[in-house]
């Protein structure tokens, strides 16, 4: 008998059991089982004729993890939205506080609009609380044994808003400043980004120390064995690009994105942060949250504010985020939010461990 397939519907979940592998998902409705046995206190003068039921199987320790820009697709959380209603609402919350139809942008586009950084950033927060909202609905047993959370770059302020250290509103005032800030630094400079593929980081650093001479580069992130980002003026992109041609035929991928994200040349998106960061409440959180910065957990508000900043213009660690939380326990992972970049990223740092996508 042939493999049956089946076609994951947004909101619906994919549970990929030892390892993220193609074509071998489980699909999962997210409903929860009805309980085996109901309990009944028996008479006294009658034992019960049920056997003694086993202690429920332990959740295992899980991190939530938010994708950051370029998950963005026309067409996301349009259907999340027709099928989960609070999901909808969220979208009109904040449509109101941005001053456009969000939704209408995420489903319909055009692409060019949704791509923008000062879209692309709330439209991502949004759609991933979104799926968050339904997962909770859905799940809420699965929410108690989260332990961590953490998020890719933009994904880090999603982490925040489910671990209570920012509010819903909050977060979105926030991520609109950083958003348009780090557009308009975009704008001031042009300058772009490109993936190095294939070699190590170390091999990375060293053929962006070479290229530099054309210009301001600096590595942005890194993100996984075999993936290093490089940032930079244009004419620095093009030496780099030139130079790993030159060595070997090293492959690289040149990114849709506005500018040089996480380098020097986002000054001054980190002081309009700053300035939007200082006027918003800051809570512990529940869990902590992952940096992107340093790849540690944090619950301090002070701490997490000072990080969130330095994030503009320094690297995303997330290969060591990844690896920090294994090593602390994290035994499952959910993706939640519109793509699976996270999933593939997973798959070429550990590929025997437990991930589900959540989909907006």
């Amino acid at each position: 008998m042939g493999r049956r397939r089946f076609r994951l519907l947004p909101g619906q979940i994919t549970y990929i059991h030892g390892g993220v592998l193609d074509g071998e998902n489980e699909l999962y409705k997210g409903k929860p089982l009805p309980p085996l046995v109901e309990r009944v206190n028996p008479s006294p003068s009658c034992e019960s004729s049920s056997p003694p039921q086993p202690p429920p199987t332990a959740m295992p320790n899980t991190a939530l993890l938010f994708p950051g820009q370029g998950a963005q697709a026309v067409g996301m959380a349009g259907p999340l939205c027709q099928s989960h209603p609070p999901a909808h609402a969220l979208f009109q919350r904040a449509s109101t506080a941005l001053g456009y139809d969000l939704l209408d942008l995420c489903v319909s586009g055009p692409a060019e609009r949704l791509n923008a950084t000062d879209v692309s950033q709330p439209a991502i927060f949004v759609a991933s609380l979104a799926a968050l909202d339904q997962l909770r609905a859905t799940q809420p047993e699965m929410l108690a044994a989260v332990t961590a959370t953490a998020g890719l770059s933009l994904g880090e302020y999603t982490a925040l808003v489910f671990a209570g250290a920012l509010s819903f509103d909050d977060g979105l005032k926030v991520v609109k400043a950083r958003g348009e800030a780090m557009q308009a630094a975009a704008v001031a400079t042009p300058s772009g980004m490109t993936a190095v593929l294939g070699v190590d980081a170390a091999e990375v650093e060293a053929l962006v120390a070479e290229a530099r001479s054309a210009g301001t580069l600096e590595v942005a992130n890194y993100l996984c064995p075999g993936n290093t980002v490089a940032s930079g003026v244009l004419a620095a992109i093009d030496r780099l690009e030139h130079l790993c041609q030159e060595k070997g035929g090293i492959r690289t991928a040149r990114l849709a994105v506005a500018g040089a994200f996480h380098t020097v040349l986002m000054k001054p998106a980190d002081e309009a942060l700053a300035a939007v960061l200082a006027g918003v409440e800051v809570q512990v959180p529940t869990i902590p949250v992952w940096s992107n910065v340093d790849a540690q957990p944090h619950t301090d508000p002070a701490e997490i504010r000072a990080l969130l900043v330095r994030q503009v213009l320094s690297p995303v660690r997330w290969e060591a985020t990844l690896r920090g939380l294994i090593a602390a326990g994290v035994e499952r992972f959910y993706e939640v939010g519109p793509g699976r970049v996270l999933a593939g990223l997973m798959k070429r740092v550990v590929r025997k461990v437990d991930f589900v996508n959540v989909t907006a």
